[in-house]
């Protein structure tokens, strides 16, 4: 964006667009002020209709009475006319007699309200009757409280009794207070319900006339001034926006001979105001910044052969995490990076996922993922940006000739793009962390080969042997107890022989898996030799060990082992022997289960027997 575009922008930002809130804001108190005048004259209006019909409701109850008292022992044949008499004599607008809930005679105009209400007992031969007596129709009564700017609606139910507003018949009004149009002109309703005729309820709606010619007046008021300001603001901003170009366009002119290596062309300065002070300090950052290109080639030089040094102390180490870190600071020193992680897999079947990172790389993921994508799909480097931030990842060599990646180191930066040195430095260092990261997966595979059975991944004879040992040695120093169980497939070599090698493989696996899961975690389950395994149970008794292994016998019982032909599956059980120790003979315990095992192989299989003897009795026996 220009410099005019930003002092445009900042001029909007700064006069036009609070001067344009101010006149919203102006314009909404105007028409808030407005609206409360019209609220206070309506609810005025309003209190002043319902003074006026209780009262003409309480002259009526008067009138009630007395017409009450005139016909109390006029028949019912002779009361419409004899009623129809006295409201002409008495003016009335309408009178109503019921008896027991029932009208049996109304007369005059069915628009009347605010009706008084008088009651006769009855007495032999006369029933109690209900007389309602109104002198005010509702037309009459709207016109009483209607005045300038004010209309007045009376409803009863969905029927309009009477109206000063034309077009006022249909219109659909608030049940308390709201606002309304009639054609172009807006009010401000305030309505009440009063007791009518019988069980009827009058909603009498008072409306205050909203428009006002003040209003408009003030309206334009506010938006003269407004304008004004916002000419006179944009006058002077012009003025100080030439100026200001003039001056940063040497300035410009300047930096662009710098940014092109032209240290020769200082920049020009005049006066002492603050754009020459920067003048001035431009002028030394050009100084400073050529010295330091020689250092920084020379730095560059240094950090060429550190990479190199790691590089040689990559090929010897063994610890990957370590590694994998060493590598990622060393990225980021080498590129003078801020924030970096390393996405790594332990072996060719896991996916890449995130081993560690240093710095914030909250809001970035969607470029760092784009930085590696074009990494791996690619040459084995990446770039990426979000913004001023900029990201660069280097794909590890594969674990295998042909297979995945070790891995992904990303480092991120705030500024300048990565040059083709930064990345040649990163690919040098990905090599040499490749190097060492096969050194570390080799010796792993070495260790876990020389203590893990490959075909069931259970530890092997050697590795139970001393982890036995060490138990032992924990056992004679705090005299806790430990059980092992001896556990052997029956009938294993009748599977061998009738379904063959392959399938008496997968019956191992299976009954391997079945004791891992069986086990807890603290157990040690190890292949013993051929169909026979075993399981250490550190601080378990006797009682404990024989639990534990009828355990693992139901849950092996219980296995459904497929057929590699597809047949039936198959079923296979197992005989165990448990025994415990606390003396710390290790013999002896081996000896006590493996007894135990070949009993339970005697009484037939598919059974656990526990040690009769302690381990020790079972080794002096031998």
């Amino acid at each position: 964006m220009s410099f005019r575009a930003r002092l445009t922008s900042f001029f909007f930002l700064i006069v036009v667009i609070p001067m344009i809130a101010v006149a919203i804001l102006v314009f909404r108190l105007i028409d808030s002020s407005q609206a409360s005048k019209s609220d206070a004259r309506a609810s005025g209006v309003a209190a002043a209709a319902a003074n006026v019909y209780r009262r003409a409701s309480v002259q009526a109850s008067f009138a009630a009475r007395a017409v009450a008292e005139e016909l109390a022992a006029t028949p019912a044949s002779q009361l419409g006319s004899r009623l129809s008499g006295l409201m002409s004599r008495d003016a009335l607008a309408r009178a109503t007699v019921s008896v027991g809930g029932r009208v049996i005679v109304d007369s005059g105009d069915r628009t009347a309200v605010a009706p008084g209400i008088a009651v006769m007992a009855g007495s032999i031969g006369h029933p109690q009757r209900t007389f309602e007596v109104s002198q005010l129709t509702s037309t009459q009564y709207a016109q009483e409280i209607s005045g300038p700017q004010i209309g007045v609606v009376v409803r009863s139910g969905q029927r309009t009794l009477a109206s000063t507003l034309a077009g006022a018949t249909d219109l659909r009004l608030p049940e308390h207070r709201g606002a309304v149009t009639l054609g172009s002109i807006s009010y401000r309703v305030a309505t009440q319900t009063f007791p009518g005729f019988g069980t009827d309820r009058v909603t009498v709606s008072v409306l205050s006339n909203l428009s006002d010619s003040s209003v408009a007046q003030d309206r334009e008021l506010a938006t003269a001034f407004i304008a004004g300001f916002v000419l006179l603001a944009l006058f002077f901003a012009m003025l100080s926006s030439r100026a200001l170009q003039g001056q940063l366009g040497r300035f410009l002119e300047a930096a662009r001979r710098l940014g092109a290596g032209d240290f020769s062309s200082p920049v020009p300065t005049s006066g002492r105001d603050e754009f020459a002070q920067l003048g001035e300090e431009f002028n030394n950052m050009s100084r400073e910044l050529e010295r330091r290109l020689g250092e920084l080639e020379q730095e560059r030089a240094r950090v060429r052969k550190s990479i190199r040094r790691i590089g040689e102390a990559f090929a010897s180490g063994l610890d990957r995490d370590a590694l994998l870190q060493l590598a990622l600071r060393t990225a980021m020193d080498a590129t003078n990076a801020d924030r970096g992680r390393v996405s790594a897999r332990r072996n060719a079947a896991q996916p890449l996922e995130e081993m560690m990172h240093l710095g914030r790389l909250e809001g970035l993921e969607e470029a760092v993922y784009e930085a590696e994508r074009r990494a791996l799909e690619g040459d084995g480097t990446g770039e990426a940006g979000d913004g001023s931030v900029r990201l660069a990842s280097v794909a590890l060599g594969p674990i295998a000739p042909g297979g995945p990646t070790h891995g992904l180191i990303t480092v991120c930066r705030t500024g300048r793009r990565f040059s083709e040195d930064d990345i040649e430095l990163l690919r040098s260092l990905a090599a040499q962390a490749t190097l060492a990261l096969r050194n570390v997966t080799m010796h792993h595979d070495i260790q876990r080969q020389a203590v893990t059975d490959d075909l069931t991944g259970l530890a092997t004879h050697g590795r139970f042997q001393e982890l036995l040992d060490t138990e032992m040695e924990e056992v004679r120093r705090y005299r806790y107890p430990v059980g092992l169980i001896m556990l052997d497939i029956d009938d294993f070599k009748a599977i061998n022989d009738r379904h063959g090698h392959q399938q008496g493989d997968r019956v191992l696996r299976a009954v391997a898996d079945t004791l891992r899961a069986t086990s807890r975690d603290v157990d040690t389950v190890a292949r013993y030799g051929g169909e026979e395994m075993s399981v250490v149970l550190p601080h378990t008794n006797l009682d404990g060990a024989y639990e534990m292994a009828e355990r693992c016998r139901l849950a092996v019982q219980s296995l459904r082992i497929p057929l590699l032909d597809g047949g039936e599956p198959l079923s296979v059980t197992v005989s165990v022997g448990a025994a415990s120790c606390t003396d710390g003979d290790k013999d002896g315990l081996i000896a006590a289960a493996d007894a135990a095992l070949y009993t339970a192989k005697r009484e037939g299989k598919n059974r656990t027997v526990k040690a009769t003897q302690t381990a020790a009795e079972v080794a002096g026996g031998e």
